[in-house]
């Protein structure tokens, strides 16, 4: 009977081996494109040998349907549980306008429009969708994004291999289409200790991807930029200022992996230490060593004015403090917010003003004296700042509530983003009165022609 027993256990843990190298294998063959370098066409657009004048927009890309072909497949992002997308179980505020993406793009949900209709949505894992994006970028003269690559991710295959299809599928629009990219690891939810797990893949992508030789990522310097977001937060976070301290030394200094232009993206208020930043001085020296600051403005005003005392009392500071480091400063600009069905918050938290809100902060920056902006986000549907294609005809539901365009087309975001660009790379003729109130459009020019290039 022993005998047995033994020989059923190690029948059953033989079995367990085979199918957990099995899976192993199947996820890491799943895409095996995404990890190596690009052989593909390449458009000459964007000058991106350097982010000086540049507006980039933040790309989630983390948007999952049951059917897109993932190794993972299920919701992601859509959803608050792990069910179907239904009433009450939204976690997005903006409904994405899917009417340009063919059938194979689009994947059914349990909501209904208000003409009975099936209301769909995307998956970023499609690259036809991904490639799409970009090409609104190159119509519209928005220079590329930072791909955003979440380090929690980088442990558990499949949702690494998502997050590499999902980098390959930009890394190819972004050469189809002449714009350009960069890799932002996002730190959230990073455990002590686990540092290391981002620098192991930094090395993998510069390795097997070759990613930093790709004509389309972007240069500041003569030196590959990456951006690591997530430094100095007061938020309760687990790693440490000293960790990120070694990151930064990792990806300027390391023999193989590093001479990068290092962008940080930090709290508001950073420089003073205090509100949402660590009171910790130590992170004022651990900043002196990157190359770029990006504060987080998301949510930290809710008007143009105070967007104005913003830039008065945080914004000039913050540049001055910089330029006397010699180091360059990213501010963030956003349309608007609203996570109501993430967190049952209020519906439209922060109004977008019929673009009044956004382009405020462009005109603020330029008065400013900055020479780049960073946009959040292009496809962030969950808090309400995307800047793509959303639909005014939304669901309808009795617990969940979407938030429109308040009417505008489905491209005024990016029309504006467009505009915001040359505006902050010098064109004298954009101003405040860009946007006609009464028309409700922008009142200069349309969709910025492709191959208009602007660099």
């Amino acid at each position: 009977m022993q005998k047995a027993f033994q020989f059923y256990t190690r029948a059953a843990a033989a079995v367990t081996l085979i199918f957990v190298f099995w899976g192993t294998v199947k996820v890491a063959g799943q895409n095996a494109d995404a990890i190596s370098p690009y052989k593909g066409p390449v458009v000459k657009g964007v000058d991106a040998t350097t982010l000086n004048g540049k507006v980039m927009c933040g790309y989630q890309g983390w948007f999952g349907t049951p059917g897109d072909g993932s190794p993972k497949s299920g919701w992601r992002h859509w959803t608050k549980q792990n069910s179907s997308l239904a009433d009450g179980n939204a976690k997005v505020d903006l409904w994405p306008d899917v009417s340009e993406l063919t059938p194979g793009e689009r994947f059914p949900t349990d909501f209904k429009l208000a003409d009975g209709q099936l209301a769909e949505v995307f998956s970023s894992y499609k690259k036809q969708t991904v490639l799409r994006h970009f090409e609104w970028m190159q119509d519209y003269g928005i220079d590329g994004v930072f791909v955003q690559r979440f380090a929690t991710h980088l442990h558990d295959p499949r949702n690494l291999d998502y997050c590499n299809t999902v980098l390959a599928n930009c890394r190819e629009g972004a050469n189809l289409h002449g714009r350009a990219y960069a890799v932002m690891y996002d730190l959230s939810g990073l455990r002590a200790g686990q540092m290391g797990e981002v620098m192991d893949d930094w090395r993998e992508l510069r390795r097997k991807m070759a990613i930093t030789d790709d004509p389309a990522y972007l240069h500041d310097h003569g030196k590959p930029v990456v951006a690591v977001w997530g430094i100095g937060f007061n938020d309760g976070r687990d790693y440490t200022l000293d960790e990120c301290r070694r990151l930064i030394e990792f990806l300027k200094n390391d023999p193989e992996a590093g001479g990068c232009t290092v962008v940080v993206g930090v709290p508001a208020h950073w420089r003073e230490l205090n509100v949402d930043a660590v009171s910790d001085p130590k992170l004022l020296e651990v900043l002196k060593m990157a190359d770029v600051i990006s504060p987080w403005t998301v949510g930290r005003y809710a008007s143009p004015s105070s967007a104005a005392q913003y830039a008065e009392k945080l914004l000039k500071p913050d540049l001055a403090w910089c330029h006397q480091n010699e180091i360059d400063y990213l501010p963030v600009v956003f349309p608007g917010f609203s996570w109501h069905n993430m967190n049952d918050g209020p519906s439209d938290q922060i109004p977008r003003l019929r673009g009044q809100f956004l382009w405020s902060q462009f005109l603020q920056a330029k008065k400013a004296g900055v020479s780049m902006v960073y946009v959040a986000m292009f496809d962030e549907v969950d808090e309400g700042t995307a800047i793509f294609k959303c639909a005014n005809d939304v669901p309808i539901g009795q617990k969940s509530k979407f938030v429109t365009f308040e009417g505008l087309p489905n491209d005024f975001y990016l029309k504006l983003v467009g505009k915001g660009t040359k505006l902050i790379q010098g064109d004298v003729s954009l101003g405040a009165n860009l946007i006609d109130s009464h028309r409700d459009r922008i009142a200069v020019g349309t969709a910025t022609p492709k191959n208009d290039e602007h660099n």
